[in-house]
């Protein structure tokens, strides 16, 4: 196996409240993530939210994957639960129900990714990789359609948006381009020559400067003002 993450597999954690979902889901992990990357492998499943954030707890994996509907807890409150909690934990939202107020909802409680079911099984495993390698990703159409409402999951600027985004280095900003666009710190690393840590420094001084809790958000803020396009 190849990639940045060494020989270790990738760790998930199913939650689907339908059993053959889940099922489908460790196939399609099985059958396409040989694309150079390392072996993605199931952890453990379930259809009931508090046992997914007492197993995510538990087994610690590099990411979750949760459907909204489940028992006891749905997939957003799973969220809001495993980032309270500061697990180093990555919860990927992966659901039939897209809703503007849903999506908004998953970046509000601190999920790093919001996928459709109905995306193509490659998308799929792209998306678990970006997460685990502390990437964000929102599905292109779903992200498109919320474009004028996600001021709403931004906290409140003291000055304009776009002035906010003056406070940043060029550099910074190229940062928070490839940010926007998915990509690992490793990936940014490889890109602009520079090491992981100066990476992940440039990524903490957009946050602080722009007042954002997490990648997600910022991936946000870049499409709302403009510095990135959908499909661009």
């Amino acid at each position: 196996m190849s990639g940045t993450r060494g020989e270790r597999p990738l760790r998930v954690l199913l939650a689907d409240p339908a059993p053959m979902h889940r099922s489908g889901l460790r196939m399609v992990l099985a059958t396409h993530a040989d694309g150079g990357g390392p072996e993605i492998v199931v952890m453990g499943e379930t259809g009931d939210g508090a046992e997914a954030v007492e197993l995510a707890r538990r087994l610690l994996p590099d990411v979750l994957i949760a459907e909204i509907p489940l028992s006891r807890l749905d997939g957003l409150a799973v969220a809001r639960a495993v980032t309270s909690a500061r697990l180093p934990v990555r919860v990927l939202i992966l659901t039939a129900h897209d809703a503007d107020e849903q999506v908004l909802g998953a970046i509000a409680a601190g999920a790093a990714g919001f996928v459709c079911k109905d995306a193509p099984p490659a998308e799929v495993v792209s998306a678990v990789r970006a997460v685990a390698a502390g990437g964000a990703v929102i599905s292109p159409g779903v992200l498109a359609r919320i474009l004028t409402r996600v001021a709403e999951a931004l906290p409140a600027p003291e000055t304009t948006v776009t002035a906010k985004l003056d406070t940043l280095t060029d550099r910074e900003r190229e940062v928070l381009v490839h940010v926007a666009r998915g990509h690992s710190n490793a990936e940014i690393a490889a890109a602009l020559q520079v090491s992981d840590t100066t990476v992940k420094t440039h990524v903490g001084h957009v946050l602080t400067k722009l007042r954002l809790r997490d990648r997600t958000q910022a991936v946000v803020l870049a499409y709302e003002t403009g510095l990135v396009k959908p499909g661009a």
